[in-house]
């Protein structure tokens, strides 16, 4: 099997990362930073959405799995101290695959047939540096409603948990292929109206937004922000590719909402 190792950089992940190397290449695993089955990511969450961009071209080839040394590893399975069961495990047990759906986000251009496309494991955020942004929001080639405020938040079940929650949308089981638009800070009086509430929108739904208002606008995939002008359209949908975890061991979704959120550990 064919492994590739990122890191997040700290000393403690570097020093995780080699001995972690080290050890696979023992057992004859191969190191190969082009076509890994496995990227083991070791860091925090952070780290493993730059293991996930760096290598979204190869999802139907590679799985994923975290070592959890950063602040909050939501997808981390594994603590530093388990290292050398977790390297048994990869060099002498099959993992079972388990999927999660992603967001794919495309967007258009006013002038040409320029088209983005990007796929997000946590979500896509949409702000402006101009004011208030103002959509009018299409579900399924049907007009909506018309959105007015600080900016909006599309995301992915997995990533329902993360700047989602903040915002005060739901939690969403990973099993379930859909995606989440959660509101910022929408206006809402006498003459402006929003829904008010995340709309949760299942695989087959796709979501349109139109600006009204011509703005530049920063659109924020993950982690990775990108500056956009005339824009046409940003199309959200639930994307066919889905991102591959090696599993060696149970950790329920739920568990691990708990364990990040409420769990005591004093």
């Amino acid at each position: 099997m064919k492994f590739k190792i990122i890191s997040k950089g700290d000393e403690r992940s570097n020093i995780i990362k080699a001995r972690m190397k080290q050890h696979l290449i023992d057992f004859d695993l191969v190191y190969d930073k082009e076509e890994p089955d496995l990227v083991i990511s070791v860091g925090g969450d952070g780290t493993f959405l730059e293991a996930f961009h760096r290598y979204q071209h190869r999802l139907s080839n590679t799985a994923f799995i975290g070592i959890h040394t950063g602040h909050l590893g939501f997808y981390a399975d594994y603590l530093p101290e388990e290292l050398e069961k977790l390297v048994i495990e990869i060099a002498k047990t099959p993992y079972h695959i388990v999927e999660y759906p992603l967001l794919e986000v495309i967007i258009r251009s006013k002038t040409g047939n320029k088209m983005d496309c990007y796929l997000a494991l946590n979500e896509a955020t949409i702000k402006t540096p101009e004011s208030s942004v103002v959509f009018d929001v299409e579900i399924r080639g049907e007009r909506f409603e018309t959105f007015r405020g600080d900016g909006l938040c599309i995301s992915t079940p997995s990533g329902s948990t993360a700047y989602n929650k903040a915002l005060g949308g739901g939690i969403i089981h990973p099993s379930l292929e859909a995606i989440q638009l959660t509101e910022m800070a929408s206006i809402n009086n006498r003459v402006f109206r929003t829904i008010g509430s995340p709309l949760i929108l299942p695989k087959h739904h796709t979501c349109l937004l139109k600006p009204i208002v011509d703005r530049s606008f920063f659109i924020t995939i993950d982690h990775n922000t990108h500056n956009y002008t005339n824009v046409k359209s940003i199309q959200c949908r639930v994307a066919k590719e889905k991102i591959r975890f090696a599993r060696f061991r149970p950790f329920p979704f739920w568990n691990r909402v708990r364990d990040s959120f409420i769990a005591d550990n004093n």
